[in-house]
């Protein structure tokens, strides 16, 4: 069936800001669905609060509205625009809720709007637990046994009646939003009161524990006649009883026997197509009993789900962009696939590679949390890598977590104590992968660590090959005495070179050297869809050392390399994915071949059609460096991936690469907390008073100076890492400790605590000449609690005009002493109208995207042709357009975190952010949030 033509105007609605559970996956989802749809002449409406976003910015949509996700939202959309369908599965659970909501209110029916790509019975269907399980039953498909409780008393008769251990699953949450495992009677109260509390609709399900059971996952595309495709087969190698979120997860699948599979396949196509009528994506997870082969359905999504960004990247199948064809009429048949462009999109992707998908978490931020992973999710951001075999993958994901791992050990980082280990092993947390590698290497037996586990022995298998390498390496002195064959192996499983020298107790650079002198180096190998059986068009290449390259560099046209942000963690999240994808359409815009490195599944930026050209590698020095020596680019963008990129900056100054903007030794200057003082002493800017420490002693005499409180930080961080403020010689002597226990190569800094001060910000753009001022954004809370942490007015509310004024001159002042070229954020407190410079960024700040987003002007296009040189400030014409004030809204994830406190301070703890427009500050939103300005500042 073609196109339906009574389709010309869609609604998307998006997720909102990002939380635990529900994170830019989705952002990804509804970007590519506006596209897909823009492609078929159809204008695109997209509500979502999310500023960070490239998916609320106007290339990805005819119109934006940022506005609350609420039904309110909704119908002040409705009133406006003249739509005719609203997509709501590329906005998570979010979109899902709220369409739901405004059905039962009667909204859709009112304005004549239908629903596209899901109806709301299938809906129903699938979130409401009672009705999924028997649904899943009368179509002959297997579940757990469990019961529906609405109450505390038939919670406690389902338990009774289904016996321990067992699974609360609340009904409508994302991200197992109060679910969890209760193994005894003792622990049932708490976990039952604490899923009907989080459920919209106090319902839970209580089910028996497949503990240890096997997870998969099916990423299925369906159209309205009924085709339905398999994308993608996800294995988890954690079993049952860790959140697929929380849990790494590999594709293809690597343990599944075929007759498993082809069941598995048949009980996916028959459940997605009783579910209603609807055309879109949908994900499915079983768990199957390892003894016995006994398969069961745990859930569906009728919708794109987190894993199908996942699942789009890992294949090159294109999910969203396609599930939103589907919900305009197109059948699978008549679509082309996107990657082959000769193809049909009715067809399952082939890989003749591994991914691995690794989660990142921020424990660290959360202090008192249970690190033990269970049915709530509890990572903030993940990484893919690609590979040929499944450990080059799993090496090339550690590589790219961005937690100063090299690899799977073998980088100073191992344990040693066997019954640390072990307790480990059996309490499923974020380390678990590591620790398991550590027990092999003790001579702990598989057996055992399969019993600790209930990870399969295949797995275990492959990880103790790691383990004997090792053993044959340490017997070596130097790199020369590798025999060439056997460092082909060693690199062919995706060993660093960092970790070969660390187990030879060499440097780096020895075994680099000798591995080049070998000839043994990365090639590229193309990710196209179907196994290289047809010729494929798309651009999008991972490293393997195969004999045969497939990146063949272009010549005759000059290359931009854009270095992306790695996994999102809590300081460093989506807003620097949006000023990526800004930097790579500026690049092409500019005449330049754009690349792009990134290894974020999650985002635009490594989308197979963003860049000229994407390297989905790690963001790691060496993976950097052998695609730098290929494509041998004209520079290397370093100011939009946050500190990530940043932090490359001197390695690639070092090697003689060119840094595109900001010179390495202007932003090492503003980055070096110390240099950066005393350069703000020799300008005359104001600042708190500080003092450099390298040891306890020292961090003591120079606290006495300073004063308390004292706000003490190591150099060289981004989120207020290990930021906090001190108010006693012990407390200072404790954090020193620990900043130097955890950071060694680091100094740190102790600043004088400017006491209810206010903090404001300024970004701005610099070419060298002429100094821009973007936005001057005033904090709410009081300086001591993080900017990202903080909410913040656009512009500033309460500031004197002779503080802002002299924001703006030590701003200007700055940004020419630093011969900034590109980007900069400063940081102020402002006490009895006295401004003080706290900090410069001299990049992408958290900041950018939101005020682009309030004055409606392209910041990061402008920015970053300053940058390449091709323009000046004054050959663009900048025009805000305020209206009233914007505010960005924190928010936060500490549900997840039952016993962690709502404490704010110095480190960032926010996982996402919204933006609210109000006309004045009468506004009552505005009038609560000044009112609680106080309440949460800690240490």
């Amino acid at each position: 069936m073609p196109k339906d033509q009574s389709i010309q105007s869609v609604l998307i609605i998006g997720s909102g800001p990002i939380v635990i559970g529900q994170a830019c996956e989705f952002d990804y989802s509804g970007s590519q669905a506006a596209r897909s749809l823009r492609e078929e002449g159809i204008e695109v409406s997209l509500i979502n609060d999310n500023p960070a976003t490239i998916m609320t910015d106007p290339v990805t949509a005819d119109h934006i509205f940022l506005l609350p996700l609420t039904v309110e939202s909704i119908i002040q959309v409705l009133e406006e625009r003249k739509i005719d369908a609203v997509l709501p599965t590329m906005g998570g659970q979010t979109a899902l809720n709220l369409a739901i909501e405004a059905g039962e209110q009667g909204v859709w029916d009112k304005y004549d709007i239908r629903l596209i790509g899901v109806d709301l019975a299938a809906i129903e269907l699938t979130e409401n637990r009672e009705a999924f399980r028997k649904h899943m039953i009368d179509i002959g498909l297997s579940v757990a046994p469990s019961k529906i409780a609405n109450s505390f008393l038939e919670g406690k008769e389902a338990a009774q009646h289904i016996g321990y251990p067992l699974v609360i699953r609340p009904s409508y949450t994302l991200g197992g939003s109060g679910g969890g495992f209760v193994h005894s009677a003792d622990q049932f109260d708490a976990a039952l009161r604490r899923g009907l509390n989080m459920s919209p609709t106090h319902e839970v399900l209580v089910e028996k524990a497949v503990l240890g059971w096997k997870e998969f996952e099916l990423e299925l595309l369906r159209d309205a006649n009924d085709n339905v495709v398999i994308i993608c087969t996800v294995e988890n190698l954690d079993p049952m009883g860790v959140h697929t979120g929380d849990s790494i997860t590999v594709a293809p699948a690597m343990t599944l026997s075929d007759t498993a599979y082809q069941q598995m396949r048949d009980e996916a196509i028959q459940a997605m197509r009783s579910l209603g009528n609807f055309a879109g994506g949908c994900n499915i997870q079983f768990s199957i009993n390892p003894e016995t082969e006994e398969l069961i359905v745990i859930e569906i999504n009728p919708r794109v789900s987190r894993s199908s960004a996942l699942a789009s990247k890992a294949t090159g199948y294109p999910i969203a962009k396609i599930a939103a064809k589907l919900a305009i009429g197109y059948n699978l048949d008549e679509l082309k696939n996107q990657i082959t462009q000769t193809t049909s999109a009715y067809f399952e992707p082939t890989l003749d590679y591994v991914i691995v998908k690794m989660p990142r978490w921020n424990f660290d931020k959360f202090q008192g949390a249970d690190h033990e992973l269970g049915l709530q999710m509890k990572s903030v951001g993940e990484v893919m890598a690609i590979g040929r075999n499944f450990l080059e993958a799993l090496q090339k994901a550690c590589q790219s977590l961005e937690n100063d791992r090299m690899g799977l050990g073998a980088d100073k980082k191992e344990w040693i104590r066997t019954t640390d280990i072990l307790e480990r092993l059996e309490k499923p947390s974020e380390d678990r992968i590591f620790r398991l590698k550590d027990a092999l290497r003790l001579g702990v037996p598989e057996k055992t660590i399969h019993k600790l586990t209930r990870i399969d022995p295949w797995f275990i298998k492959q990880i103790k090959r790691l383990v004997k390498m090792e053993q044959q390496i340490m017997r070596y002195n130097v790199a020369e005495d590798i025999p060439e064959d056997f460092m082909r192996q060693l690199k062919e499983v995706g060993y660093s070179d960092a970790q070969i020298a660390w187990l030879l107790r060499i440097k780096d650079t020895e075994v680099t050297d000798y591995r080049k002198q070998l000839g043994i180096r990365r090639t590229y190998k193309m990710v196209d869809t179907c196994a290289a059986e047809f010729e494929a068009q798309t651009p999008y290449f991972y490293s393997t050392f195969d004999k045969e390259n497939e990146s063949i560099p272009t010549s005759g046209k000059k290359k931009i390399v854009v270095l992306g942000s790695g996994p999102n963690r809590i300081g460093q999240g989506i807003e620097f994915d949006y000023c990526c994808v800004h930097g790579l359409l500026a690049v092409k815009e500019a005449g330049y071949e754009a690349i792009m490195i990134n290894c974020n599944p999650e985002t635009v930026s490594t989308d197979f059609d963003m860049a000229d050209k994407l390297y989905f590698e790690p963001v790691f020095w060496e993976h950097l460096e052998e695609i730098l020596e290929l494509e041998k680019p004209e520079g290397v963008i370093v100011q939009l991936g946050g500190q990530t990129a940043l932090k490359l900056a001197e390695t690639l100054h070092e090697k003689g690469y060119n840094i595109i903007g900001t010179s390495f030794s202007n932003m090492d200057l503003a980055e070096d907390r110390g240099a950066f003082s005393d350069l703000l002493k020799e300008l005359g800017i104001p600042y708190p008073e500080y003092g450099v420490a390298n040891d306890a002693d020292e961090a003591l005499q120079t606290a006495r100076k300073t004063g308390y409180p004292a706000l003490v930080r190591p150099s060289y961080v981004l989120g207020g890492q290990r930021m906090r403020i001190v108010i006693n010689d012990e407390e200072l002597e404790q954090h020193v400790l620990s900043i130097f226990k955890h950071l060694p190569d680091n100094r740190v800094l102790i600043d004088q605590f400017l006491d209810r001060a206010k903090e404001a910000e300024i970004d701005a753009i610099c070419d060298g000449e002429e100094v821009h001022i973007m936005g001057i954004m005033e904090h709410i809370e009081p300086a001591g609690i993080h900017s990202g942490d903080s909410a913040a007015v656009l512009p500033t509310y309460s500031l004197s005009v002779n503080a802002v004024n002299k924001m703006v001159e030590y701003a200007e002042q700055l940004a020419k002493a630093l011969d900034i070229r590109g980007l900069i954020n400063i940081q102020f407190a402002i006490k009895d109208d006295n401004v003080y410079v706290i900090e410069a960024n001299p990049r992408a700040s958290r900041t950018t995207p939101f005020i682009a987003k309030a004055y409606q002007v392209p910041y990061l296009k402008i920015a970053t042709m300053v940058m390449l040189g091709t323009h000046k400030l004054k050959d663009f014409d900048i025009k805000p357009r305020p209206g009233g004030f914007a505010i960005k809204v924190p928010v936060f994830s500490f549900d997840k975190f039952p016993n962690v406190d709502k404490n704010l301070g110095p480190e960032m703890k926010s996982t996402g952010e919204g933006i609210r427009f109000i006309k004045d500050l009468s506004d009552p939103f505005f009038r609560d949030l000044d009112k609680q300005r106080y309440m949460y500042l800690t240490r």
